[in-house]
């Protein structure tokens, strides 16, 4: 009999093969005292070079097999272990507390999870959990003389079932036997992504059951297109996906020489398909799939697993190989948007009940400028060397843009008499995430050079409801009409003066959204890279004009179910989504 499991769609495509189960030994282990500290100190050491060793020689398997995107991942989880921060900390546990050299390693692990702990909405924030706790599980595997499963091991074509899947894991796959993934936990990670994408495999994440649902060898159907896992399919299932699969290769041929096109609406309108990126190894893969821009530079990454600020010439540094890589393509920067769901371990946030409503993003901007105006100095010098635009995050009341705005100004002043260069013409924008300034945007519109519509949080907070909430999940609809109200209303009040509006939350990158959001107008798209050819070759079949009685009829709507009904009665290639 058939089984159905659900999860998350982190790589496209369809799988059909049997079932590899990837788990290994139990790693768990209890709180353990020591009576001889150095003896403890010396077996830590023995285990961080036997796992810099084991990472070195993952990285070089990755480099010949995958690459050097691939292998650049690997050495995230080589930047952790080498830092001699983190050694010295449990080196300080052991001999101050008499801890194990387990139990040591378990206390900061768990230190940096509790840091990253709720950042569903950030894939960057935890990737870098999933690279910790990697480094966590091969260190305990060298003190407890436990063997890691070796996904090397595979010599059929299989799908590989795992718990959860580490970058290092994806780098030893051997790309001719492994025809996807599928996990119990993780999100759409961008590492995770990068790799399995590099490999082309269908995944699926997030089922929470898979490796107790599924036995080694059972035939799996892997969609990776909308997130199923079927097991054991009937053969009316069978046949039902491998046409499926047939069609997706062909979609595939079509999407891909989109690459170098601009986005043209089949009326004639152009739009930018950008891409939301969080660190330097996201741009080959922007341009891979044919960007035409980064619609959301995340600056967090700077600032993340630091002990200290990073110093105004270090953020320049970075910001100028962000703008040069993307030449004359717009770069556009969300200043530091930490607080909520996202934490730094160098600057302690004060428990808040309720963060998501508290001290965050630009409300930390502006009351730490010690803070802000560096970013805001680096950011200007980056500008000199491609094209930037500056936006300011969870931007609530005109008061918080001016003071924003005026704080630029005075820096952009600050070195033009200090002689250093900076560009003649710097965008500078919000992103409008909070549904009071979109009430308002009509009156932001006259003092900003862009909007961009941050969905994800806009939605949340309009149905005050935290889309990571499983109980309180299903009120967050991207295609209700109050969301599209909210919208329109945004883009109609920036076209009034001039301005343009993008777009940088999930629902930029949902195919049910764009006839919506194109025929209202939003003339700015950016998505995670592997949705830009997808969402471009949609728009190429869309005629805006004749899409303008669903626009009306959407707004009129009652429910986000009939508004998509709508969108598949308007558009007939959405039928299937």
């Amino acid at each position: 009999m058939s089984l159905l499991l659900t999860g998350l769609a982190a790589s496209s495509g369809i799988a059909i093969a049997p079932a590899y189960l990837l788990v290994g030994s139990d790693l768990s282990i209890k709180k353990q005292h020591t009576a001889d500290k150095n003896h403890e100190v010396a077996r830590l050491r023995d285990s961080f070079t036997l796992t810099t060793k084991e990472l070195k020689q993952i990285r070089q398997r990755a480099h010949q097999n995958l690459g050097q995107q691939a292998a650049a991942v690997v050495d995230t989880q080589l930047e952790i272990l080498n830092d001699p921060v983190l050694l010295a900390n449990l080196e300080r546990l052991i001999r101050g507390n008499a801890y194990t050299a387990e139990w040591a390693a378990k206390v900061t692990t768990d230190h940096y999870l509790n840091l990253f702990e709720h950042m569903n909405d950030n894939d960057y924030l935890q990737s870098r959990a999933l690279a910790v706790q990697d480094v966590y599980k091969r260190l305990l595997s060298h003190l407890l003389g436990i063997k890691l499963p070796d996904p090397n091991a595979l010599d059929h074509r299989a799908i590989i079932v795992a718990k959860n899947v580490t970058p290092t894991d994806t780098a030893q796959f051997d790309r001719r036997y492994v025809a996807g993934l599928v996990t119990d936990y993780g999100g759409r990670t961008s590492h995770f992504s990068i790799m399995s994408k590099t490999l082309s495999l269908p995944v699926v994440v997030g089922t929470h059951n898979a490796t107790s649902q599924i036995e080694d060898g059972d035939l799996l159907i892997v969609d990776g297109i909308h997130g199923k896992v079927i097991v054991r399919p009937t053969d009316q299932q069978l046949e039902h996906y491998q046409l499926l699969a047939g069609e997706f290769a062909r979609e595939q041929q079509v999407w891909g020489a989109l690459r170098d096109q601009h986005t043209v609406s089949k009326d004639g309108r152009k739009y930018e398909v950008g891409a939301n990126v969080g660190t330097l190894n996201d741009i080959k893969y922007a341009h891979d799939n044919g960007a035409e821009g980064i619609g959301l530079l995340r600056t967090e990454f700077l600032y993340m697993d630091q002990t200290k600020l990073p110093t105004e010439d270090e953020q320049f540094r970075t910001y100028k190989k962000f703008v040069t890589a993307m030449g004359e393509q717009r770069v556009v920067a969300r200043t530091l948007d930490i607080g909520g769901d996202k934490r730094l371990g160098m600057f302690k946030l004060p428990h808040e009940d309720n963060p998501y409503l508290g001290f965050r993003a630009i409300r930390i901007g502006l009351a730490k400028p010690e803070i802000l105006r560096p970013q805001l100095r680096a950011l200007l010098r980056a500008s000199a060397y491609g094209r930037l635009a500056i936006m300011f995050p969870m931007i609530a009341t005109p008061e918080e843009f001016t003071q924003a705005r005026d704080i630029l100004d005075d820096e952009r002043r600050k070195l033009g008499r200090a002689g250093v260069a900076v560009a003649d013409s710097v965008e500078v924008g919000m992103m409008l995430e909070v549904p009071s300034a979109a009430v308002m945007a009509d009156v932001f519109a006259p003092d900003v050079d862009f909007f961009s519509i941050g969905s994800n949080d806009l939605i949340q907070y309009l149905f005050a409801a935290d889309r990571g909430n499983s109980r309180v999940a299903y009120l967050y609809q991207e295609l209700h009409p109050a969301v599209l109200r909210l919208v329109k209303r945004v883009i109609d009040a920036a076209h009034a003066e001039g301005k343009w509006v993008g777009m940088c939350g999930e629902m930029a990158g949902n195919p049910l959204a764009t006839p919506l959001l194109t025929a209202m107008g939003l003339d700015e798209f950016s998505m995670n890279s592997s949705q830009i050819l997808r969402i471009r070759s949609l728009i190429s079949h869309l005629n805006n004009r004749q899409l303008q009685p669903l626009v009306h009829r959407a707004l009129a709507a009652r429910s986000a179910r009939e508004v998509e009904m709508l969108v598949k009665e308007y558009v007939p290639i959405l039928r299937k989504e």
